[in-house]
């Protein structure tokens, strides 16, 4: 139940944000806001099945004074593919197979749908639903590497917020719709729809997706054990698995917008998703001694099988002052997540020789997620804005983990050391208010700060202990623009931000994944602060665009994953504190025409990680330079004919026992248009089968090699019909990116 504590701050947050908001009753003829909307002419067609010119005057990067927006509407691989495959081709963005996000190499990012955060793209089932949502439902993904005190600071790397296809028609049209099928190799295929209808005051929308994705992934893993005081070898074990799994997934969701008078309106949501996979395991574990003889072997075979689901509801009331940009917005927000995983496997030893070992693993975790946010936003004469807000979040996750060993299946018994309840709750209240207005022809700013309380509890049900965090703590901003000429702008940023512990790394519960490997939480893992500076020229000349950001992330108490020699081959992980952590580098990003039917689009990180690890097994001062670039390539053959070539690298990162690389990916795609209603695609991702998850782990004790080589390689081919009586017009307050200071 939520604490009185929570109810009266909420409540004083609302009443103190909503008091100025009341009292401005009269419209103000003031400039648009520098992050107001566009209006609707601007906005491409989302569903429409148009003719692609690679010289037209859309902006397929848009710029503002804290983030940088890139446009899925000519992405084929959008078209057909999952949202982790939309991301692999967004500048600064980089997703390893397992969908882990990271922004210029911090995988501690904060996902948002449409600036507001998303229950299913939080926690640790993020990756999952990354590789099972369409992409082809949102329509931008807008980075913010440095965001405003608008935006939480949770997340060191940034923020990506993922701005949704309009669903609303335009005034004076009642209906519009698009139908998606796509068929692909190996038993892979997908499909939605979408459609709003419009009547009097009330708006309808809604969309609705299916996904089969079958994947099979092979692991393969040399540990060699060591004396950590002599460094000679003690022994080799290998393990050899593989996992083919049937993965499917469906996301549908529904919208009413009704318009109370011209200036109030209120608007409710239904969201629900469910993921579900099943599949079989089989692998064989050896160990040689240092003479190279064996001395134990057996397999490892069984099955795997997960199911998630979500479903959340939203509602929101908003009040415009006037046309200008000047509103007060109130937000409510449920969420409830569950999600359950287990599998059965079965030991076989050959050397030496014994009975079989029956192991049943279940787990089940569930998380309910509130939210609460009042904003106001209130526009001066000269482009000047002011934003005031209040945000309420409370997760409540809980989790329930068994282990039986037995020897059949029917003779299993819960192993009291392996299984655990689990339970936490995270209270965080969040004020803050930005500043932003020009100071010259050529200068503007916009300053910030956020003011936050956290309080987090966790209860060890089965072990008894309990253990809680409490700070407050505020996060300024700074955004700094000047316009060099006419074609050329000069920005200069600084942000504090935090990666908080999930309630889950913060249980001390040690969890059985193989006879190889525990993991566990950490109770003393405290949160990471991180300073973030960039400094960014961008130049745009026509349809040419450049931009060069240089950027230095200094983090305190970095989190890290770190490996102990427990005996007997066995290693338990779980999250650490580093000393510290420094990353510096340059990214080039680059768009334009080549020809008059051939466009490119390109960048290029190279940066530098310095990581103190004193203390950590291994560990010490470790540091190392990297890269990481994408390159695509559109040709519009003919007025119905569109061709795609896109690729990406994804660079080494530096681990504070060793290194990762996630390898890179080939995409091909090509459009045809065949009426004005409806188009042809054909889809190529990972055509290569170069994406694999290598990492190299060393210590005096041990030292490993993971390889993970995925087989993501998938072809597609599928039609998309739109229907209706019009496009769709943008929806209100949902792209922050763009208005006078964007680029």
């Amino acid at each position: 139940m939520i604490r009185l504590k929570t109810i009266l701050l909420a409540g004083a947050a609302t009443a103190a944000i909503g008091a100025p908001a009341m009292a401005q009753t009269a419209p103000t003829q003031t400039p648009a806001p520098a992050q107001q909307t566009p209006p609707a002419q601007e906005e491409e067609p989302t569903d429409a099945v148009t003719d692609v010119v690679v010289t037209g005057s859309r902006q397929e990067t848009r710029t503002s004074i804290d983030s940088i927006s890139y446009s899925l509407a000519n992405d084929l691989q959008a078209t057909t593919g999952s949202l982790a495959d939309a991301l692999r081709n967004v500048p600064s963005v980089d997703v390893d197979p397992e969908g882990n996000v990271s922004l210029r190499g911090d995988s501690n990012v904060t996902i948002l749908v449409d600036g507001r955060p998303s229950g299913i793209l939080s926690g640790q089932n993020r990756g999952q639903a990354l590789l099972q949502l369409p992409a082809d439902q949102y329509a931008r993904i807008e980075v913010m590497t440095n965001p405003s005190a608008a935006y939480s600071p949770e997340g060191s790397g940034g923020v990506i917020n993922l701005i949704t296809k309009p669903t609303a028609p335009r005034p004076g049209r009642q209906t519009t719709g698009s139908i998606r099928v796509n068929v692909g190799d190996d038993g892979r295929w997908n499909a939605g729809a979408s459609g709003s209808l419009q009547e009097d005051r009330l708006t309808l929308s809604g969309d609705i997706s299916y996904r089969a994705d079958p994947v099979s992934v092979d692991f393969e893993r040399i540990r060699e054990q060591f004396n950590p005081t002599t460094g000679a070898l003690i022994s080799t074990t290998t393990t050899d698995q593989t996992v083919e799994n049937d993965q499917s997934g469906a996301f549908a969701r529904a919208t009413a917008e009704y318009r109370l008078t011209d200036r109030t309106s209120l608007t409710g949501e239904l969201r629900g998703a469910a993921f579900e996979g099943e599949g079989d395991v089989v692998g064989l574990f050896q160990t040689r001694n240092a003479a190279g003889a064996l001395t134990n072997s057996y397999r490892r075979d069984g099955d795997v099988d997960f199911e998630f689901k979500n479903w959340g509801a939203t509602a929101r009331l908003l009040h415009r002052f006037d046309d200008a940009g000047h509103e007060w917005s109130n937000e409510l927000r449920y969420d409830e997540n569950g999600n359950e995983t287990g599998g059965l496997t079965v030991s076989r030893f050959s050397l030496p020789v014994s009975p079989d070992l029956y192991e049943l693993t279940e787990q089940d975790t569930d998380q309910t997620t509130i939210g609460l946010t009042s904003a106001y936003v209130r526009p001066f004469a000269e482009g000047g804005q002011l934003r005031l807000g209040y945000e309420l979040n409370i997760q409540r996750p809980e989790q329930d983990f068994v282990l039986s060993r037995g020897p059949s299946q029917g003779g299993l018994v819960v192993v009291p050391g392996f299984s655990n309840r689990f339970e936490a709750e995270q209270t965080v209240h969040a004020w803050y208010a930005t500043w932003e207005r020009p100071l010259t022809e050529q200068f503007s700013a916009q300053l910030g700060l956020r003011l936050e309380q956290a309080d987090i509890e966790i209860t060890d049900l089965t072990g008894g202990l309990r253990a809680s965090q409490d700070y407050f703590k505020a996060y300024p901003t700074a955004h700094l623009q000047y316009k060099l000429s006419d074609t050329q702008t000069l920005r200069a940023s600084y942000s504090r931000r935090i990666a908080r512990p999930q309630p889950a790394q913060l249980n001390p519960f040690v969890a059985f994944q193989d006879p190889l490997n525990l993991r566990s939480g950490n109770p003393d893992l405290e949160p990471q602060e991180t300073d973030a500076f960039e400094v960014m020229w961008q130049m745009r000349a026509g349809p040419t665009f450049y931009m060069a950001t240089a950027y230095l992330r200094d983090t305190d108490g970095a989190f890290t994953e770190v490996a102990r020699d427990i005996g007997g081959g066995v290693l338990l992980t779980r999250p650490e504190n580093l000393g510290s952590r420094r990353d510096t580098g340059v990214e080039f990003t680059a768009s334009g025409p080549l020809t008059s039917t051939l466009r490119y689009s390109g960048a290029v990180n190279v940066f530098r990680q310095e990581i103190d690890s004193t203390g950590v097994p291994g560990g010490g001062n470790r540091e190392g330079t990297f890269a990481s670039g994408r390159l695509n390539l559109s040709w519009q053959a003919t007025p119905n004919d569109f061709v795609q070539i896109s690729g990406f690298w994804q660079g080494e990162q530096l681990l504070a026992q060793g290194t990762r690389e996630a390898g890179g990916m080939l995409n091909i795609g090509y459009r045809r248009k065949l009426t004005d209603n409806l188009s042809f695609n054909f889809t190529g991702r990972d055509v290569l089968g170069t994406f694999n998850n290598d990492s190299v782990f060393e210590t005096p004790a041990f030292r490993e090699e993971f390889n993970q080589d995925i087989n993501l390689t998938a072809f597609y081919i599928g039609l998309t019909w739109t229907l209706g009586n019009g496009q769709r017009r943008p929806p209100e307050q949902f792209d922050f990116s763009t208005g006078p200071t964007g680029g």
